[in-house]
């Protein structure tokens, strides 16, 4: 990735708006972690009747009309399944909508599924990127977190995914309660000395209905902001020390390795998904599947659409969303309509005041990141009805 600002970025970040991309979604998981809120189950029990359901959507979607320039294989955990069930779903996938020559075909990954044999098959069904849902190199905050692999076996599945992939990424998350900022330096330090091409970091939430959030509302110690502003800032300098650049808020690569299926969604770009729980956005239009597992099998098995819900946002909502999704970006977005009238109110002018928001050539970008959501107020605050 070029340094922020640099041309190539712009270009990089806008032609993703052109590009279409899937996404499929594996609810199974070997257990719920206690911070996780996703549309996830314990358990394979429904993996045959499932992936079943996912190929029969698939094959009803109707497709773009453009080849797929990414596809994404999100959970859940889909190294949960075997890989003949996730070969049978993404050729489905392939034979109904096409793949563009150099698709971006990723899989999200746990450090206690990657064998040599595994990440073989998967690389050669088609998989070229991995992202590993590492969290930490600290078997204590592992702990605290639920997982149950160790910081040894996350380190050796890096590596073992290092020989099959063409690009591999580690997740990490910062902010859990009892990890002092030296544990966290060293988890960032670790990942990046894997020899790894993107990275992305994320803060710890507490969700309404997780196990985390019992646990807060029963007395335990909530995630701390101070000290999570404190870790976003370390493992970002610790990161472009090591080479990569900050792309958007929280992900950082190499050059040539940003995420091509997320800069599509942050582009406002179109993709088609798949699975319980998975959002898509066509034709102007939002829409999100049943999220249990059991439901969605059911109405797909029935002849039904799995579809729960939708939206399509009026022009004025749509310049919103694109300037909010654009501003995840380190390159920005354009200004346009919605961008100028944040300008010229006056929480813009604060906010361009305090050094947070900044105009570079035509494009608004939030020099601060940390205070994005202070931008975001500031914006959903403004009336567009009339874009």
């Amino acid at each position: 990735m070029p340094t922020d600002g640099d041309a190539a970025a712009v270009d990089l970040a806008e032609s993703a708006a052109t590009k279409v991309a899937a996404y499929v979604h594996v609810p199974f998981c070997r257990q719920v972690c206690p911070y996780c809120d996703f549309a996830v189950v314990a358990g394979t029990d429904l993996a045959d009747r499932y992936v079943a359901a996912v190929c029969a959507e698939i094959q009803r979607a109707e497709p773009f009309g453009r080849p797929l320039a990414a596809i994404a294989f999100g959970g859940g955990t889909p190294t949960a399944l075997g890989p003949r069930m996730l070969e049978r779903m993404l050729g489905t996938l392939e034979s109904r909508f096409g793949v563009t020559s150099d698709v971006e075909i990723s899989i999200e990954a746990n450090p206690e599924d990657v064998t040599s044999s595994t990440v073989r098959e998967l690389s050669e069904i088609g998989f070229r990127r991995i992202s590993l849902g590492v969290q930490s190199f600290d078997d204590d905050v592992l702990t605290s977190l639920g997982r149950v692999h160790t910081a040894d076996q996350a380190r050796e599945a890096v590596g073992v995914a290092r020989d099959a992939f063409a690009s591999v990424s580690v997740d990490l998350i910062f902010g859990t309660p009892g990890e002092h900022l030296r544990s966290w330096e060293s988890s960032v330090t670790t990942a990046l000395e894997t020899g790894i091409d993107h990275l992305s970091t994320y803060s710890l939430t507490v969700e309404r209905g997780t196990g985390l959030s019992r646990a807060v509302l029963a007395g335990a110690p909530a995630p701390d902001p101070d000290l999570q502003a404190e870790q976003w800032l370390r493992a970002a300098d610790l990161a472009v020390a090591a080479g990569l650049v900050r792309y958007e808020t929280s992900n950082y690569a190499r050059t040539g390795y940003a995420v091509v299926y997320n800069l599509i969604t942050w582009a406002q770009g179109e993709y088609a998904a798949f699975g319980n729980g998975a959002h898509d956005h066509r034709g102007g239009v939002r829409s999100w599947n049943v999220r249990r597992v059991d439901r969605y099998i059911e109405r797909i098995e029935q002849g039904n659409s799995a579809k729960s819900d939708s939206e399509q946002l009026g022009p004025g909502e749509r310049e919103v969303e694109r300037v909010m999704l654009g501003l995840r970006r380190a390159a920005g977005v354009s200004t346009g309509v919605a961008g100028r009238r944040l300008l010229a109110s006056e929480s813009g002018v604060a906010l361009g005041d305090a050094g947070i928001l900044e105009v570079v050539g035509d494009r608004l970008r939030i020099a601060r990141p940390l205070l994005g959501d202070e931008v975001s107020r500031a914006l959903l605050a403004l009336d567009y009805g009339d874009c």
